[in-house]
């Protein structure tokens, strides 16, 4: 019989106070004899370490305030957002697609290059496919953050985030490459020195254009440096990002002006055509979705909710909501409509299932933004970008499932508690928090954990205490087949590393291991 517990079997870990709930029903289907209640739960001896009891025999339908929506059963089949299936591109697929663009632009360079010894010819080579290669990765770097839901769905909105970082170095690097072999090749040619070769190929006016939009590109590499990017307001950031916009606009003429695509009619055609499709991604999907979208569902705060210290539940309503397909454990970009929040989309995830026209956020204050959304009132209008996101049922690959949750990542495996299906024992959540009052949305978790016969588990107490929870021994304790499972986690980037690291020692698959960091969404 699964169990939910409210305590860690360590004397530093304190027990939660039992929830009362009123008593179900058994369904006629699967009649059982009555099973008496678990004694209430005695406090340790100081030093002992006594095990976890369960508190929850049989199922028991949740009160009404502790359950905001209807909850799954545990045989129920989770529906579909729509009837039509949801497109993904799968990661593998993303990279072969890059890859082969890459390799038709060194195909490109290959049919002009003219083989010689001369060490102008050489330098001259090595510029033009250091250019060709870091026009093309700037495409790439564009097309990476143009929220094409395929691509957002099957490769997941942080692992974009992070190949865009990567990818820019590289492409910075590329184009460093290319300006210096540029700089050497026309130096060696003119037989001038390097200062005198810079001044003279600045005096071209696509040149001075390409300098211009290098400046930008740095620019935006210095200020998504982790050290500088957390100095600097999320304003002003993103306004030094657009600038990659104009920045590969100039590039684009410079290479329009360059002997390699001004060379032929049809390289010219085809590469303004990739230039022309990457655009119209951009605007189709950041500027026009999102405003249509907001017409269309014309999305409004609903209420506010106090779930705990610091904590709040933005409940928003909308016209048909179910068309936005949008899934347990994805999240969206909201932009809110009042005085302080209207300029910066906030990435929130849905803390449960879409239903009744309405969306649910659960947001804890960490910052001049968040706290800004406890102060929201009824009416409010929203503008929400997406569903973005991969972490979600279609990355389950066995019938086990653990999800794992620190403090506020809770919200999107709470909506995957509810909805991912299941029999009694097939899904278990441990949540991990440093003490009760850090526990949010308790008394859902414990409702959804009785009607479906799950594990739940509270890992309560100091991340620097001399116990780890996440220990990979203290895991299996929990989870004895734990390497059976799939696994989802989310939580704080350091507990998210410790956590990863710990599954792997214990035997799970880096593939079975499904998480999202929202500091790269």
């Amino acid at each position: 019989m699964p169990d939910v517990t409210t305590e860690a079997s360590h004397p530093l870990y304190v027990p939660l106070a039992p929830l009362t709930a009123p008593r179900a029903e058994e369904p006629r289907r699967r009649r059982r004899p009555p099973v008496p209640p678990a004694r209430p739960a005695e406090p340790p001896a100081a030093g002992s370490v006594r095990p976890a009891e369960p508190v929850a025999t049989r199922p028991a339908r949740p009160t009404r305030s502790a359950r905001p929506a209807r909850s799954v059963r545990p045989t129920d089949p989770v529906a579909a957002p729509s009837a039509a299936p949801v497109l993904r591109l799968a990661p593998g697929r993303l990279r072969a697609g890059v890859a082969a663009g890459a390799g038709a632009v060194g195909l490109l360079w290959g049919l002009q290059a003219r083989p010689s010894a001369r060490l102008d010819v050489l330098f001259a080579s090595g510029a033009h496919l250091t250019g060709l290669l870091a026009g093309y990765g700037v495409l790439v770097l564009l097309l990476l953050m143009a929220r094409i839901p395929a691509v957002e769905h099957g490769v997941g909105a942080d692992r974009l985030a992070r190949r865009h970082s990567l990818g820019g170095r590289y492409v910075l690097g590329l184009i460093a490459a290319h300006a210096v072999l540029a700089l050497c090749g026309h130096a060696v040619h003119t037989h001038a020195d390097l200062v005198t070769a810079a001044g003279d190929l600045l005096s071209y006016g696509a040149i001075a254009a390409a300098t211009a939009g290098t400046a930008l590109l740095v620019a935006v590499g210095i200020t998504s440096a982790r050290s500088v990017r957390r100095r600097l307001r999320h304003e002003t950031w993103r306004a030094v990002h657009l600038g990659a916009l104009l920045a590969a606009a100039l590039g684009f003429v410079h290479q329009l002006a360059g002997p390699d695509i001004a060379g032929g009619l049809l390289t010219r055609w085809l590469w303004s055509l990739a230039h022309a499709v990457v655009a119209v991604l951009l605007v189709w999907y950041r500027i026009v979705v999102p405003v249509r979208a907001a017409l269309r569902h014309d999305l409004r705060v609903a209420e506010v909710r106090d779930e705990g210290p610091g904590v709040v539940s933005v409940l928003i309503r909308g016209r048909g909501v179910d068309r936005l397909r949008a899934e347990p454990g994805q999240f969206f970009r909201w932009r809110f409509l009042r005085r302080g929040l209207w300029a910066t989309a906030l990435p929130f995830s849905l803390s449960a299932p879409v239903r009744d026209d309405t969306l649910r956020i659960t947001v804890k204050a960490l910052g001049d933004h968040t706290r800004r959304v406890r102060r929201l009132r009824p009416g409010t209008r929203v503008l929400a970008t997406g569903p973005f996101g991969a972490l979600t049922a279609h990355r389950r690959t066995r019938r086990k499932v653990l999800l794992l949750a620190g403090g506020v990542g809770i919200t999107p495996l709470r909506a995957l508690f509810e909805t991912l299906p299941g029999g009694p024992g097939d899904v278990t959540l441990l949540y991990r928090a440093s003490d009760s009052s850090s526990v949010v949305l308790r008394e859902e978790l414990e409702a959804i954990a009785r009607e479906r016969r799950a594990d739940l588990h509270f890992l309560l107490g100091p991340s620097d205490g001399s116990f780890d929870p996440l220990a990979p021994r203290a895991l299996r304790n929990l989870v004895p087949d734990l390497a059976a499972h799939d696994v989802y986690l989310c939580g704080p980037p350091a507990m998210a590393r410790a956590a990863t690291a710990s599954l792997r020692r214990a035997g799970v698959p880096a593939s079975r291991i499904h998480s999202e960091d929202f500091d790269h969404a």
